[in-house]
């Protein structure tokens, strides 16, 4: 997906919702550009419930996105998810990908900056646990869990808008929710 030529872009960046994905969060999803899903969905009906104003939403396979796991009859739609993803927005390319195949755990951001270095920034889940690692390029960003099964930091996603000039991103958390 090519928005380069977009003046400004603001993306709604979610992933792990494991067919749980919180409703109360749709309202400001609705008001993102595009929306992207970093994986771990477990039921494609979640993406259509997804409706932000381009239309636009992008995600990708998990280590949970499996035939087994998916509602019989969906195994279609699983074969088109990608692993990876590349959204070239103004001022950069986004890369998105689950994180599940990215070990050890402790030098994950080390390998996914050495996996992407093209990249603005890398947007990856798999661990539930919201992270905006700012501190080198490429950025290195986890929105946490958008559903409702072990959302660390309670539920939400990250909210990043793009220019041809600066990036921003934060942390957007449903108040007064505790993940069960």
């Amino acid at each position: 997906m090519d928005l380069s030529d977009h003046d400004q872009v603001t993306l709604g960046l979610i992933a792990d919702t494991h067919g749980t994905l919180d409703g109360n969060l749709l309202p400001q999803l609705a008001e993102m550009d595009v929306i992207v899903h970093a994986g771990d969905l477990l039921d494609p009906a979640e993406l259509g419930r997804l409706t932000p104003l381009s239309g636009h939403v992008v995600a990708v396979r998990g280590n949970n996105d499996t035939a087994g796991q998916w509602p019989a009859g969906t195994e279609a739609l699983l074969e088109n998810l990608p692993d990876q993803a590349r959204i070239i927005l103004p001022g950069g390319v986004l890369v998105v990908e689950h994180g599940h195949r990215v070990n050890p755990a402790r030098t994950r951001h080390e390998r996914l900056r050495r996996r992407h270095p093209e990249a603005r920034a890398i947007v990856y889940g798999h661990t539930h646990r919201r992270v905006i690692d700012t501190q080198a390029e490429p950025w290195v960003l986890n929105p946490g869990a958008a559903g409702r099964l072990r959302a660390y930091g309670g539920i939400g996603f990250l909210k990043l808008t793009a220019t041809p000039t600066i990036w921003h991103v934060e942390a957007v958390i449903l108040s007064g929710k505790r993940p069960h």
